[in-house]
């Protein structure tokens, strides 16, 4: 897996489907993250104001990797939040999952501490939370996507007195970000791709629309399939899912014998998130490799969901067909 962004103020828990978890070791749990975990999360609502804030030297343009002069002089005890750019996508929200390219630095000696161009991917938190930094939580909510946002933290909106030696950051370090907003999504986000023809009469039929309702999901009263069935409902262009991913999903599950949901995301209003190594074998194949931003139909036989062990006080039964109608909205 690829390294995880000093910017968590609280290791992010893979949460998977209800039920849904095998044995498997976490990966990626706060024992085996490089992540740290800074006390001050929940840090006092600070006075935002407008500079002053470094000049970006290079790398100018939305989406590119920028350089950040080093600051000059005294910097603000307060937070200073400047739009460089500004966008005119969806607004962020508080409890929203904001994915965002970053650069953080170091204001008076310039060192580059993180940054997620050099991933090659943009990362996903969820904003206003206290899942990042506050001066994250306090600085990015209001904020649309397509805009690039630059910040001064105070120390006490960074990481507070203990600071992070890990990253080079002592406790009375004020600190510069640079955010290129990329995206937002919440309880109502939906797959965003074309509409892929459903024929196969003995396959379930999922719906379309993509107005953040769950869609329905019409199962034929044939025999289900005893192979797993991976197939695009509405199918997106973003990047192809690893087998090692995380990924930010909406879904809805059904059982084939009766057509009753089991699981919904959608009935929560709260977006997933978890591993791909976190949950079942069907879920885990059936999305390695489909495209972010798509609608996949998923059926899983029993050997592939939970056998004849389903999960306590669960509808699901022994030897349960499960079929799930997952959008895959981002990777983590």
């Amino acid at each position: 897996m690829r390294r995880r962004s000093l910017l968590l103020a609280v290791p992010a828990g893979l949460l998977t489907l209800a039920g849904c978890g095998d044995d498997k070791p976490d990966k990626s749990s706060a024992s085996s993250s490089s992540s740290p975990s800074p006390a001050n999360s929940a840090a006092p609502s600070a006075k935002i104001v407008s500079g002053p804030v470094p000049d970006i030297t290079k790398g100018t343009k939305f989406g590119e990797k920028p350089t950040v002069a080093k600051g000059t002089g005294k910097p603000s005890s307060d937070l200073a939040v400047k739009t460089v750019v500004q966008g005119d996508g969806v607004t962020v929200a508080k409890s929203d999952f904001l994915q965002a390219n970053y650069l953080g630095q170091i204001w008076d000696t310039a060192k580059v501490f993180d940054n997620s161009y050099d991933r090659g991917a943009p990362a996903v938190f969820q904003i206003g939370v206290g899942q990042v930094i506050p001066g994250w939580d306090q600085a990015l909510v209001g904020k649309k996507a397509g805009s690039r946002v630059e910040l001064v933290l105070p120390p006490a909106l960074g990481y507070g007195e203990q600071g992070n030696p890990q990253a080079g950051i002592k406790g009375t370090d004020t600190l510069v970000f640079v955010v290129d907003i990329v995206d937002s999504f919440n309880g109502k986000s939906s797959a965003k791709g074309d509409t892929v023809t459903q024929d196969d009469k003995a396959l379930p039929k999922v719906g379309t629309d993509t107005d953040g309702k769950a869609p329905s999901i019409d199962v034929p009263k044939t025999a289900a399939p005893t192979k797993l069935v991976s197939e695009y409902v509405i199918e997106g262009d973003g990047a192809e899912l690893k087998a090692d991913d995380q990924v930010l999903v909406q879904y809805k599950g059904v059982l084939w014998a009766d057509g009753k949901e089991f699981d919904s995301s959608y009935k929560r209003g709260q977006l997933t998130q978890f591993s791909l190594q976190q949950v079942v074998k069907g879920w885990a194949q059936g999305l390695t490799g489909k495209k972010v931003g798509s609608r996949v139909l998923i059926v899983v036989p029993p050997a592939l969901g939970y056998g004849d062990n389903p999960p306590k006080d669960s509808p699901i039964k022994k030897d349960s067909t499960l079929v799930f109608s997952v959008d895959i909205l981002a990777k983590m």
